[in-house]
Order: structure tokens, then C-alpha cells, then sequence
């Protein structure tokens, strides 16, 4: 083979390799430190937020890695947040934050690679900021009552569909959503068509351009980050249940890691609106 021929070839194999995805690895646990952050806004409060938190607590003492659970908004500094493999947000709901400049902290710890796992009313947060909405793949719209569901994996291959039953069938509600993000990779999808009908209404409204299929739980590469998200986990006995568990553990493990190299020089934004690069 000619010289420039092993050249051209050599640099096409450094495009594919930086320009690829990042791609999961093992997880060295001992080595991983949550944030679990449990703050609520003015409105609805979700009672199984107690029940979360134990859940993750003993997860990790099971698997391992360290957890923080806070509900101050304070932690949001770029100095405290750097420590974290990754943040999950468990149930929060409405404005989570006290000021721009901890969210400017939190968006700049994205940037920086850190990663993001979000449960259930999470979509109900921050809904007033653009970037955030946009992170979390959606906002909260709306949701039919109470009911048992069926969902099913779509993405098998994908490291957070591991040991999750397809078709899976859980009472839980199930989240529409509004200012939807085009970004997101969805994994797990409502089936639509087992829904009661007494709101077929507004199920029709909700549903929008969708068919049988609603988004249940995905993931994204979103701003130098790893985000997951599950709209499941309505019920304190979700955090007892080992379908579930392992539902948000696959979750956890697949932003972990993906989340370990932070490198804070990769922050940009100078405030919370900033278009994205």
C-alpha cells in the first residue's frame, strides 16, 4: 500500500474513533460518588420521596458506591458538584433551584461531563427553564389516573433495557409531555392502547402525533453530558420493588459510566440561556 494511502486511512480511523459516541464501560464503584437531590418547589410534593432516597442508600451500600442526599439548593456550586459522578434529581418537582447562579453551576457540570438521572416527577421541574427542559427530554404535561400500564422495550440491545420484561406490567401513571427534545433516545414506551378510556379526550390531545407508543424512559448525550430518565416510580412501593430497582439501577449504571472523565475546562456558558454549542 502506498504511504498516502496508509496516511489517508490512519486519519479516517481517528475521525471515526473521536467522532463516535462515547460507548458504556464497567462501573468501578467504590470509585462512584452521588448526589441525590430531593428539593421541591411550591406545589405538588410526592410522597415516596423518603422511600427513593433509602432505595439509592441501600443500593449503594450494596453495590458499593457512596451517596449524598440533600434537598439544599446550596450544593449547586461548581466546587461541591465536581466531587460527583453523577446527580440524580428523585422526584423533584416545580423550581428546584434558589438562584441563576446554581443553575449556572449545575449546567456548567454537565458541560464538564458530569451525568444526570432523573425519576419520575422530575419532568414536573424547572419548568421555566429552557435548557433544563431540553436536558430532561420534555415537560410535564399531564397524566391519566393511577392505573396498571403496559410497557415495552424498543431498544433490547441497549445496556439500560438488561434483565427489564418486555412486556412489563406496573401501576404507575403515566407523563405526557410538552416542549418535547428531539435529542433523546427512548428505550422503554407506554403502550397506549391499554389505557382506560374515561379521559379519552384528553388522551387524544396528549398523545398527539404519537400512535400506540408513548416515551417511558430514555437517554441522551445532552451539552458534554449523560442524561437518563424514567417517568416510572410513582408509588413508595416502586423502591421495594426489584423489577424497579433494577429498572433505575441499569439507568444509574449506564450514566456512571459514561460520566467519568469530568473536565471542567469543557464548561462554557456565561448563564443559564445560553444557545448550546
Amino acid at each position: 500500500m502506498k504511504t498516502s494511502s496508509r496516511v489517508t486511512l490512519f486519519f479516517f480511523f481517528l475521525l471515526i474513533v473521536f467522532a463516535a459516541p462515547a460507548q458504556p464501560g464497567n462501573v468501578k464503584w467504590k470509585n462512584v460518588k452521588v448526589l441525590v437531590y430531593t428539593k421541591n418547589g411550591k406545589g405538588y410534593v410526592h410522597d415516596n420521596i423518603e422511600s427513593a432516597v433509602k432505595a439509592i442508600q441501600k443500593l449503594g451500600q450494596e453495590k458499593g458506591f457512596t451517596v449524598v442526599a440533600s434537598n439544599d439548593p446550596s450544593v449547586f456550586t461548581e466546587e461541591n458538584l465536581k466531587q460527583y459522578t453523577f446527580v440524580l434529581f428523585a422526584n423533584t418537582n416545580n423550581d428546584v433551584f434558589d438562584t441563576n447562579e446554581q443553575r449556572l453551576a449545575f449546567r456548567k457540570y454537565i458541560e464538564s461531563g458530569g451525568g444526570f438521572v432523573g425519576l419520575h416527577s422530575v419532568l414536573g421541574t424547572e419548568r421555566n427553564w429552557a435548557w433544563f427542559k431540553m436536558l430532561l427530554g420534555g415537560s410535564f404535561a399531564w397524566h391519566p389516573k393511577f392505573q396498571p400500564l403496559s410497557l415495552k422495550v424498543i431498544d433490547p440491545s441497549h445496556p439500560t433495557a438488561a434483565n427489564v420484561p418486555s412486556p412489563w406490567t406496573k401501576e404507575d401513571e403515566c407523563y405526557f409531555m410538552k416542549e418535547m427534545y428531539p435529542g433523546i433516545h427512548v428505550v422503554l414506551v407506554h403502550d397506549l392502547s391499554g389505557l382506560r378510556k374515561e379521559e379519552e379526550e384528553k388522551l387524544k390531545t396528549n398523545t398527539g402525533s404519537f400512535g400506540r407508543y408513548y416515551p417511558a424512559a430514555w437517554y441522551q448525550n445532552y451539552d458534554g453530558g449523560t442524561i437518563w430518565v424514567t417517568t416510572l416510580g410513582h408509588d413508595k412501593k416502586d423502591y421495594e420493588d426489584p423489577i424497579y430497582l433494577n429498572h433505575i439501577f441499569q439507568g444509574m449504571q449506564f450514566v456512571a459510566s459514561l460520566s467519568q472523565k469530568y473536565n471542567s475546562s469543557k464548561a462554557y456558558a456565561k448563564e443559564i440561556e445560553e444557545p448550546l454549542k
